[in-house]
């Protein structure tokens, strides 16, 4: 962190051991984006409720280059739950806000795909050939949108397959 951590209470005081498990826990923050500019970590106990003991909040304002990410967890009787929440959301944050700087995108499984092989309009069923050279079963149910009437041999389709009591089957069968 480039500027000093600064740790406020309100409505309350702050043990040495609550301190210090602060300050164990904004140094770990370093570890999952290195550039903090700073770190600000406020500590209330608004009022007591009535039905049950104190709540502490805990908020905690970070600065990084290009964002201000602000971290405030549900209230919490124990202080030390609410500080071990307030930073493990704060991790989260860092570390997403980390990704979209180095422009990481979560990549999806890419849908199987194939095209109609056979089909067998009176009986309901056919087969996709995959690029693998595959053939997977479906059934009529398994056409999205109610579209088996569409179908023709040849047709291009993306699916779901599982393990069928014959071998692969496709569960879901989308045209394109």
């Amino acid at each position: 962190m480039q500027l000093p951590l600064q740790i406020t209470a309100r409505n309350m005081s702050l043990s040495e051991a609550a301190e210090q498990t602060i300050r164990e826990k904004a140094a770990k923050l370093d570890h999952f984006h290195d550039k903090i500019t700073s770190c600000r970590v406020v500590v209330e106990c608004p009022h007591r409720h009535k039905h049950q003991g104190v709540l502490y909040n805990v908020r905690i304002d970070l600065t990084v280059p290009g964002a201000e990410l602000v971290v405030k967890r549900e209230p919490n009787e124990d202080l030390y739950v609410a500080i071990r929440d307030a930073f493990d959301a704060a991790r989260r944050q860092l570390q997403d806000h980390a990704r979209r700087q180095r422009g990481e995108v979560k990549v999806h499984e890419e849908q199987p795909h194939g095209y109609i092989s056979q089909l067998f309009p009176e009986e309901s069923y056919g087969f996709i050939a995959t690029p693998d050279g595959r053939e997977i079963y479906f059934h009529r149910n398994s056409v999205k949108n109610g579209d088996f009437e569409k179908l023709a041999t040849s047709t291009p389709v993306r699916f779901l397959e599982e393990a069928g009591e014959e071998g692969p089957q496709a569960v879901v069968v989308m045209p394109l």
